[in-house]
């Protein structure tokens, strides 16, 4: 499974990662969290506010920080 993180690098983003990082630990799953700054690479995903977390190629929330709640749910169907 691959996980991004979209974002610049901001308050938001960063807090995205840790929630999925933390996610994936409690759940077990063997994923890939990377984090994507460049912004052609967002635009990509159709992504016009940040912080977004795209699982699989799947954007999942775009715009807010999802809850490690909502992240495990994604990650584990």
């Amino acid at each position: 499974m691959k996980i991004e993180v979209l974002g610049s690098g901001c308050a938001k983003c960063k807090k995205t990662k840790e929630l999925a990082e933390k996610a994936v630990k409690e759940t077990g799953v063997d994923a890939e969290i990377v984090k994507v700054e460049d912004f052609d690479k967002i635009l990509e995903y159709g992504v016009m506010i940040t912080p977004a977390l795209v699982i699989d190629g799947d954007v999942k929330v775009a715009g807010k920080v999802p809850s490690v709640e909502d992240i495990k749910k994604w990650i584990t169907k």
